[in-house]
């Protein structure tokens, strides 16, 4: 059940997904091996572009990973919690999406988990979104090369199911201070920086923010979650 927001988002984007794939005329196989081996939305849409211009294997190996840079940080933002984990922790590492990563921490503050609860639930989440997204990509797959769909407007469903989660991560976090960053550097990022380069720049900004201001930034937890008076 913890899961089901992402089947609602992956099934359709995984489709549309699919669907762009096929106009490739590639074998329908290479197309469910990228959902299984790549496994991140944004960096297969970019693939298909990249191999429909016949890009070279450089170009998509340096956009691919300046695209999918910030898994890095996410890995990183949840390494304490999965470090005591069996050897499931380098898959849960490997899967770490966008919608994963936002569902794993919104347990974790809504849940009081025990630790191999806490590390069967982070397995078994992102194993089944691993599914969603793979299922979704086949069935496009099918339907582009069998009955000749366009998936125009579907791929807006990540954008809704990545803003659904992220109201529930705010609603339910006691530290909403990250989230007003976010939300300030977005408006303003939009505003100033490049549209190509807005991403890389607004999580390099909120980094540095992270570092400098990271007392300030804890303490907002703190505030809300005094010590016990003796």
């Amino acid at each position: 059940m913890q899961s089901l927001p992402v089947f609602m988002g992956y099934l359709p984007l995984g489709i549309a997904f699919g669907i762009l794939f096929s106009k490739l005329h590639l074998a329908w196989y290479f197309g469910i091996l990228s959902a299984i081996l790549i496994f991140t939305g944004a960096g297969q849409f970019l693939l298909i572009s990249l191999l429909a211009i016949h890009a070279g294997f450089f170009q998509i190996a340096i956009a691919s990973f300046l695209l999918n840079i910030r898994h890095m940080f996410y890995s990183l933002a949840i390494t304490d919690e999965i470090k005591n984990f069996g050897i499931g922790k380098y898959y849960i590492l490997f899967g770490l999406t966008d919608e994963t990563f936002a569902v794993l921490k919104t347990n974790k503050e809504t849940l009081k988990l025990t630790p191999k609860e806490m590390e069967k639930s982070y397995l078994y989440i992102t194993f089944f979104d691993h599914i969603y997204w793979v299922l979704g990509c086949g069935i496009g797959i099918f339907l582009g090369e069998q009955l000749g769909f366009q998936p125009k407007g579907v791929e807006f469903a990540l954008t809704a199911l990545f803003s659904v989660l992220t109201l529930a991560l705010l609603r339910n976090s006691t530290n909403k201070i990250p989230f007003y960053i976010a939300l300030a550097l977005g408006v303003i990022g939009l505003i100033v920086f490049p549209s190509d380069e807005f991403l890389i720049l607004s999580m390099v900004c909120g980094i540095l923010i992270l570092l400098f201001f990271r007392r300030w930034i804890g303490s907002g937890k703190a505030m809300r979650n005094p010590p016990p008076q003796a």
